[in-house]
């Protein structure tokens, strides 16, 4: 590949250091970060060689970021239409509490769980693919370039070959369940057999490793500390340490999940993950604001990884961060504590949401506004979730030797005006619709905040194909319930094409 030099931006590299380079400048080559750091020195590094072919992006009027790294997602848009999407009234007013709420509904929420295992089986390929390609997509023009499943309604292959089409990195992983803790049962019911469970996941590690692309890895997960039994726990455990890889389970996400787990397990949840043998530094608790004294001990002792998805929370009605302060004060204990932004039907807050969210609710709790600075933010959104996923070595900052994975983000209107630290601006008034260059292993794979590499009409259209399919023949939604609603949104895009079509035509007749 030839070398690409982008300069002249505010360059945030997310090193430990954290610095902040006014006039800095990035060199890629060969996929990987040769020099970062100020203009001066990084031109430096342009011997005569690199110097044939070199590419400039004049970055004057924008900021250098690492690619954001979510290690918390899942892809859920195969279920626009039912859950919680577009079958929706438009008004809000009637908006009751769901199972998330009030301290959850835990019982609801392993029966909805294991309903979701089915529906997986039931898309066709050509349906998994062409959603999980507009989901991923939504997620890399938003600035991730690396994304963590951890349990998807779709099937990891599909996620897997999306990436490679998309050029973005993932680590795949399975809807592991095979138990429910249904109301009213008092005990935990299995529900589809273990092995099978355990095979899946293992056949998935062993496809990912060999990856020739090196986009794609594989980690086991568990869903959910309520639909796993003790045989997948300790089945888990052993194909994580065969494997090295980490582990990822949502585990202390809400109030009342002890009390179920006590009663359907006869043990707490972060205590049943420490008994499978799971519980270390390789071990990403996600959400993990609700534990009892003995189980922080645990998972601060283990040097565990905490992932959390703070711009998510309000809408749902999880008190995940507020209730018990404890998440902030795992970080306070030297966890590592990454952002992300959780998964549902429809696009909720991106990373520039979760690091906005994360600066805002610290720095309140603790009414001190340097408990979590924007720099913080920014490697809670790429250098600390990169190395959750086990890839600290090789992207999550802009430092030499590792892959140019990096956004650039414009930072020249008025809300930037006469700010030196354009960062604040952006978490202050900044989103994931400013995200304007997205590069992946040097490869520019959106630029001016479109792909470069895929027709998104086209992308969009394949989804909405496989949804309506999907939604029809699999969730009894009705056909022509179905129709009313595309119907509206082809409507929408015959307008937008009427309007361009007008302005070229009104261009060209002034010309």
């Amino acid at each position: 590949m030839s070398a690409l030099l982008i300069r002249g931006g505010v360059l945030y590299p997310a090193d430990a250091a954290a610095r902040v380079v006014p006039g800095g400048a990035v060199l890629i080559e060969d996929r990987k970060v040769v020099a970062a750091g100020p203009l001066a020195e990084v031109e430096a590094a342009i011997t005569p060689r690199r110097r044939a072919g070199l590419r400039t992006i004049e970055a004057d009027d924008r900021m250098i970021l690492p690619g954001f790294v979510n290690a918390h997602w899942h892809e859920m848009f195969a279920m626009r239409f039912p859950f919680k999407g577009a079958l929706r009234p438009a008004s809000d007013r009637d908006d009751r509490p769901v199972f998330m709420a009030m301290g959850g509904d835990v019982p609801q929420i392993s029966v909805a769980f294991d309903t979701f295992h089915d529906h997986i089986d039931r898309l066709t390929p050509d349906e998994a693919l062409a959603i999980a390609r507009y989901s991923m997509w939504t997620q890399l023009r938003s600035g991730v370039t690396a994304l963590g499943d951890v349990g998807s309604l779709n099937q990891p292959r599909a996620l897997a070959q999306a990436a490679r089409d998309l050029g973005m990195r993932c680590t795949v992983s399975t809807w592991a369940a095979d138990a429910v803790c249904a109301p009213g049962d008092g005990h935990h019911t299995r529900t589809r057999d273990t092995d099978l469970e355990l095979q899946r996941i293992e056949e998935l590690l062993k496809e990912c490793a060999a990856d020739p692309g090196g986009l794609v890895r594989a980690w086991p997960t568990a869903v959910y500390g309520t639909n796993m039994t003790d045989e997948l726990a300790f089945g888990l455990a052993e194909l994580t340490a065969r494997y090295d890889v980490p582990f990822a389970t949502h585990v202390g996400a809400l109030r009342h999940e002890a009390e179920v787990m006590l009663a359907y397990y006869g043990a707490t949840p972060v205590r049943r993950f420490a008994e499978a043998g799971l519980l270390s530094e390789r071990f990403m608790a996600v959400h993990c604001g609700f534990a009892d004294p003995g189980e922080r001990a645990l998972l601060i002792d283990a040097g565990a990884h905490i992932s959390h998805s703070p711009a998510k929370y309000g809408q749902t009605g999880e008190s995940t961060i507020s209730e018990t302060r404890m998440i902030p004060e795992f970080r306070r204990a030297g966890l590592d504590v990454s952002v992300s932004t959780d998964g549902a039907a429809l696009p909720v807050g991106g990373m520039p949401e979760a690091m906005r969210a994360v600066w805002q609710h610290y720095n309140e709790m603790y009414a001190d506004p340097t408990e979590v600075l924007p720099t913080d933010a920014l490697a809670m959104a790429t250098r600390l979730p990169a190395r959750g996923l086990d890839l600290g070595e090789h992207i999550g900052s802009l430092e030499p030797g590792k892959q140019a994975d990096l956004l650039l983000v414009r930072t020249d209107d008025w809300r930037y005006l006469l700010n030196p630290r354009p960062l604040e601006g952006f978490l202050s008034l900044g989103g994931s619709m400013d995200i304007d260059t997205v590069i992946v292993a040097g490869r520019i794979l959106i630029e001016d905040g479109h792909s470069t590499r895929l027709d998104e009409e086209v992308l969009e259209a394949e989804y909405l194909e496989a949804l309506s399919s999907f939604t029809v023949r699999c969730l009894g939604v009705p056909a022509e319930t179905v129709r009313a609603r595309l119907a509206r949104r082809a409507e929408t895009l015959h307008r937008r094409r009427r309007a361009v079509a007008a302005q070229r035509n009104g261009r060209r007749q002034s010309s």
